[in-house]
């Protein structure tokens, strides 16, 4: 119940932070929204780890450098969110960025990549990425 709690607030903020970010960048531009939103997440983030210190600092050597980049990343989905927001709407954008992303941790769960215990797709969740694609396509016509 708790991973599902954590789901739908993260859902509902990444819808929030998606428009907030796209006026952000109507008024400066997508660079400069993407470095502020950044900013105020690192400090945001730094003053948090004030306080929790959990964790291990040690741990650094450990990780794999690939996901030491996940900030690029962040980078590369506060632009793509934005730009998609702004040409295609808020409802149509998300959309589509919420079936890439299931389609992608299909991806990653059925194949075990990046040490995720590799779990099975089934036809039940196959058929259910068919309709969330085909209520895509019935929302844009």
């Amino acid at each position: 119940m708790k991973g599902i709690l954590f789901s739908i607030v993260a859902g509902v903020l990444i819808s929030l932070q998606g428009v907030f970010n796209s006026r952000l960048s109507e008024v400066l531009s997508p660079w400069h929204t993407t470095t502020i939103v950044h900013l105020v997440g690192f400090i945001t983030s730094f003053i948090i780890f004030l306080f929790m210190r959990d964790g291990r600092s040690k741990g650094f050597r450990e990780v794999p450098f690939v996901y030491l980049l996940g900030g690029i990343l962040g980078v590369v989905i506060v632009i793509g969110e934005m730009t998609a927001i702004n040409i295609l709407g808020m409802s149509f954008a998300i959309a589509t960025l919420l079936i890439s992303q299931l389609i992608c941790a299909f991806i990653i769960d059925g194949m075990g990549l990046f040490g995720v215990k590799k779990l099975k797709v089934t036809a039940q969740q196959i058929l259910g990425m068919i309709m969330i694609l085909t209520g895509i396509v019935i929302f844009k016509i």
